[in-house]
């Protein structure tokens, strides 16, 4: 070891019990550092056997597979030695030629029988979903079927908030999508496919999986929802507890019981309506899943049942011939963005929805496309994050979700009421019954007698909402700093801010920062200047080239819940949580990475942001703040900033998605991968 230091260090041996059941503990030790070796501990891991409990052999499975002449001479030898694998597991021969149905789901976690964490999943929104597996499968069992379950679970956007971990987070849809399909396709005989999934990434992922495979009969069955808590913050707010307590907004243990309290149920996607609720809506509003299925209260009966429902809507489109690709048509992705309108739905599914036309071989919709719906329906249901009240996604379950949203749609001579479901009927057969069903009644009753709310308040009128001020839910702003646009949730800026016009206008100086890491700390106060009323924030480089396009919700959650937040507007070519709200604007195009002029803005700089919530057209423009030079001479004159960069940490992985998606059409094309374009481009030169 030559001069180093020799280190003395002291532990405790750990051993395990004859039995394997306990632990027993042995003598404390002094050893030098640099004489441990792996074998110093190996008799812990060599506990004297029986010898009789090894087995080297076993009978197999009683009985006898039913093959026939045409079996052997026809099937190939992997169908068939799938039959043997099939008893192998203990499934009853007799039964194993009967329909084959793959039950894909995201579970996470391994739960004890009675719910309690034997390991923990990343999140509630997939924790207790392979309740929902085992439902689906019991169904199958009764129609004679045959369920396999496979699992692709999927990570947290809340737990990787401000963490790397959000670098992984928009590019792991894709390769989640890309899984799921193999483990379809890997299952030569199955029928259809019945999709368990929830949150943000595991759910647009499984939509992506199921259209890409349309010739199969396949079901969304969405996770559902956790529960508020009785008293306490939601979900959504409770993110902030950091920002707030270091302002001196609340106290540690303020922060300590709302940090504990907020998830009022072990499982489900969160309490607002974000990218994970936002998703089962527009997976229902597809006609992807049985009516009523979005939102359901995770654990409790009416979840389970929709499992069992879906496991009998595949069995019937199997029997009718009917396929996804009957569902996902045109007229479903129209219906699709008119209630994420209506709903006042997360930023992400512009997203997601074309991601999901593209797997299903469908034309793409466009910003055009979104603004052009945007325009021809208000938001008017009240859900957290919007206002006015915030209702929590339960409670939009209970006023009749999905289907009163279209109910009051088709009443506007709006929704594609021809288009299928995988429920065999259109959505004009189930609106035929809905107004009159006993499932309305039951769940709007109970939410009036539950919570003492009127379902009427959750899910308004058009009318009533358009007086209440409610408006439109996207924007899609352009300007010298953002040529090929941008997006804004304008329906959840804070109303106190927007003038009496409906207009929201702001004009202040420039807090350039090319890291979430140091917005954050500067909101928080941790850093000089800090930021305070009026100022512009504008966070660059984190776009799908700079990062993986992570999402910023540690921003604008602060921002929303700090008193002097809503004076604060925020520019960049990252994302947002379909929670935030405020003057958020994001997705800017080009990014900074690729050119985009708003990598040339420097601090101090005047930014100019106009919003009309009415005609959903709007700005963001560098000034000139003198007469010296315009705002476009100023822009040319510019380098990019001194300190932009691709993120250090950014994962290989995600700098191969980057540059695929951006030959399939970059953000505004869905981030998804053209396979054709991609070859293209690779065989140009060769």
């Amino acid at each position: 070891m030559g001069g180093q230091s020799r280190e003395t260090i002291r532990f405790e041996t750990i051993r395990f019990d004859s039995r394997g059941t306990g632990l027993t503990r042995g003598r404390c030790m002094a050893v030098d550092r640099s004489s441990i070796r792996y074998d110093c501990c190996m008799n812990q891991f060599f506990q004297a056997l029986d010898p009789d409990s090894i087995q080297t052999h076993a009978k197999g499975p009683s009985g006898s597979l039913p093959l026939s002449d045409e079996i052997l001479r026809q099937w190939t030898s992997g169908d068939i030695f799938g039959l043997t694998q099939s008893v192998g597991m203990g499934f009853d021969p007799r039964r194993v030629l009967g329909d084959q149905f793959l039950i894909l789901s995201t579970q996470g976690g391994v739960r004890a029988p009675d719910g309690t964490p034997i390991a923990l999943g990343y999140h509630t929104g997939h924790w207790e979903v392979g309740l929902l597996v085992q439902a689906a499968a019991e169904q199958i069992c009764k129609h004679e079927g045959v369920p396999f379950a496979a699992f692709v679970s999927d990570p947290c956007d809340g737990r990787s908030q401000g963490t790397k971990g959000m670098f992984d987070s928009l590019p792991y849809r894709n390769d989640a999508a890309m899984v799921m399909r193999r483990l379809i396709r890997s299952l030569p005989q199955r029928k259809g496919v019945i999709g368990v999934a929830t949150c943000d990434k595991g759910l647009p992922a499984m939509m992506m999986a199921l259209a890409g495979t349309g010739h199969l009969a396949n079901v969304i069955v969405p996770g559902g929802v956790t529960l508020p808590p009785s008293v306490g913050e939601d979900s959504g707010k409770v993110q902030t507890i950091g920002a707030r307590y270091t302002r001196g907004e609340m106290s540690l243990e303020e922060a300590s019981l709302e940090g504990c309290r907020s998830c009022g149920t072990p499982g489900g996607g969160c309490q607002f309506l974000g990218t994970a609720a936002t998703s089962q809506v527009v997976a229902e509003a597809m006609g992807m899943t049985v009516p009523h299925a979005a939102l359901a209260p995770s654990g409790q009966p009416i979840w389970t049942q929709l499992a069992r429902d879906s496991a009998d809507a595949s069995h019937g489109m199997v029997q009718r011939g009917e396929t996804m690709s009957d569902i996902l048509t045109d007229d479903a992705l129209f219906n699709a963005m008119l209630i994420h309108a209506a709903v006042g739905g997360s930023t992400n599914l512009l997203l997601h929805i074309p991601a999901i036309a593209h797997a299903a071989g469908l034309k793409r919709p466009d910003a055009a496309a979104f603004r052009e719906i945007n325009r021809m329906v208000p938001r008017f249901v009240d859900c957290l994050p919007n206002g006015p009240v915030g209702h929590p996604t339960v409670r939009l379950f209970l006023a009749g979700g999905v289907p009163e949203v279209a109910w009051h749609l088709r009443n506007l001579g709006l929704l594609k009421t021809q288009a299928r479901t995988v429920a065999g009927m259109t959505w004009d057969e189930i609106l035929d019954q809905w107004e009159s069903c006993e499932r309305r009644q039951v769940c709007r009753d109970r939410l009036r007698d539950a919570d003492g709310i009127d379902p009427d308040e959750v899910i308004m009128t058009p009318k009533v909402a358009k007086s209440r001020g409610l408006t439109s839910t996207v924007c899609f702003p352009s300007g010298n700093l953002c040529p090929e646009g941008s997006v804004i949730k304008a329906t959840s800026i804070d109303p106190t801010v927007i003038d009496a016009d409906g207009v929201y206008r702001n004009r202040g100086r420039a807090r350039v920062f090319v890291s979430e890491r140091d917005a954050i700390a500067a909101i928080k106060g941790q850093s000089e200047p800090a930021i305070q009323a009026g100022d512009v924030i504008v966070l660059i480089g984190r776009g799908p080239i700079g990062c993986g396009m992570e999402e910023t919700y540690q921003i604008t959650s602060a921002l929303k819940y700090l008193s002097f937040g809503k004076q604060v507007a925020l520019v960049t070519d990252a994302r947002f949580s379909g929670v935030s709200t405020g003057a958020c604007i994001g997705h800017v195009g080009p990014e900074a990475l690729a050119g985009g002029p708003i990598a040339k803005v420097r601090d101090g700089d005047v930014i100019d942001i106009l919003i009309d919530r009415n005609e959903l057209t709007g700005h963001v423009n560098l000034v000139s703040s003198d007469d010296s030079m315009t705002a476009e001479e100023i822009l040319a004159s510019r380098t990019a900033h001194p300190d932009l960069q691709v993120e250090p940490d950014m994962p290989e992985d995600t700098r191969l998605w980057a540059a695929l998606q951006q030959a399939g059409g970059g953000t505004w094309g869905g981030c998804v991968y053209d396979v054709d374009e991609i070859v293209r481009r690779l065989t140009k030169d060769s």
